[in-house]
C-alpha cells in the first residue's frame, strides 16, 4: 500500500515557547518550512500541513473553558496569526501555500468534526498546500467549542480520496512508557485496543490548554480508525532528508524512535 496524502502536524512547542505570550521562533518556522517544500517538491498536491497553536492558540484560550462567546472566538484570531506566520515562512521557501479557516468548513456534531466543504481536496488539486489548524467551531447544539489543532488530523480522510498518513511531530519521540523525560517508546498500537497506551499518559504541562497527549492520542485512534496510518515522532528542524515519510516505515531510518497508530491492514 503507497502513501496517497501525507498530513503533516507540527506541534507548536516545536516554534514557540507557550510559556511566553506571543512567542513566535521564526528561524524555527523557516527551518520547517524547508523540510515541508522539500516533501512539496517531490510531491505536489499529496501533503496538508497542519500547525499547532503554539502560545498564540494555547494563550488564547487558557483558563476559558466554559467562559463567554468572545473569549472562545479569540482563538479564531489567534490560530490564523499562527497560520499566516507559516504562510509566509513557506512563501520564502517557494512553496505555494493557502491557509484555510477551519470554522468557515467544519462544525461538531456529536463530538466529533464534520466537513461542510472539500476545500482541502480542491487546494490540493490547484497545486497550492493547505494550511491547517485548530480553531472556535460551532456544534450541533448551537454553542461554540475550541477545537485542538490536535484533533484536526481525524478531518484528512473523509477530505482526500487515498491512503492517508498522518505525522505528529511534537517535542517527544513517541509515546513515552517510562515517563517525562523517558527514553522508551511504545512503538505500535492497534486503535481499536489502545488501552495500554492511556496508561503512560502522563499530565499535561500547565501551559497546555488542549489536553496534551491525551488529546493528540485520542485523535490518531479516531484517524486510524477511519482508515489512516498515525505516527508520532520527534521533530527535527535539523534533517537532513523528510522523504523518508513518504516511505514504507522499514525504511525509514535506523534507529529513529516513532509510535505508530494503525489497524495491520494500514501499515505501509
Amino acid at each position: 500500500m503507497t502513501v496517497d496524502y501525507l498530513g503533516l502536524k507540527i506541534g507548536g512547542s516545536l516554534f514557540s515557547d507557550k510559556s511566553l505570550e506571543n512567542s513566535l521562533d521564526r528561524s524555527a518556522l523557516d527551518a520547517y518550512a524547508g523540510l515541508v517544500a522539500s516533501l512539496v517538491s517531490r510531491h505536489p498536491g499529496r501533503v496538508v500541513l497542519i500547525t499547532g497553536g503554539g502560545a498564540f492558540g494555547h494563550g488564547a484560550i487558557r483558563g476559558q473553558a466554559g467562559s463567554s462567546v468572545r473569549s472562545l472566538v479569540a482563538l479564531t484570531d489567534a490560530t490564523s496569526v499562527v497560520r499566516w506566520a507559516w504562510t509566509e515562512a513557506l512563501a520564502k521557501a517557494g512553496v505555494k501555500a493557502f491557509p484555510l479557516q477551519l470554522a468557515a468548513m467544519c462544525t461538531v456534531k456529536a463530538g466529533q468534526p464534520r466537513l461542510s466543504a472539500d476545500a482541502i481536496g480542491a487546494c490540493l488539486a490547484a497545486g497550492f498546500l493547505p494550511v491547517l489548524s485548530g480553531d472556535c467551531l460551532l456544534t450541533d447544539r448551537s454553542q461554540l467549542c475550541a477545537f485542538s489543532s490536535d484533533r484536526v488530523p481525524e478531518l484528512l480522510p473523509a477530505a482526500v480520496d487515498g491512503h492517508v498518513r498522518v505525522v505528529v511531530m511534537s517535542d517527544v519521540p513517541g509515546i513515552l512508557t517510562d515517563g517525562p523525560g523517558g527514553t522508551e517508546v511504545l512503538r505500535d498500537l492497534d486503535p481499536w485496543h489502545p488501552e495500554q497506551a492511556y496508561e503512560f499518559v502522563w499530565q499535561q504541562s500547565e501551559w497546555d490548554s488542549t489536553g496534551g497527549m491525551r488529546t493528540k492520542l485520542d485523535a490518531l485512534v479516531n484517524c486510524a480508525r477511519s482508515g489512516a496510518e498515525c505516527f508520532i515522532v520527534r521533530g527535527d528542524p535539523r534533517c537532513a532528508d523528510p522523504e523518508f515519510l513518504f516511505a514504507d516505515v522499514a525504511d525509514w531510518p535506523a534507529g529513529l524512535p516513532y509510535t505508530r497508530v494503525a489497524t495491520r491492514r494500514n501499515q505501509v
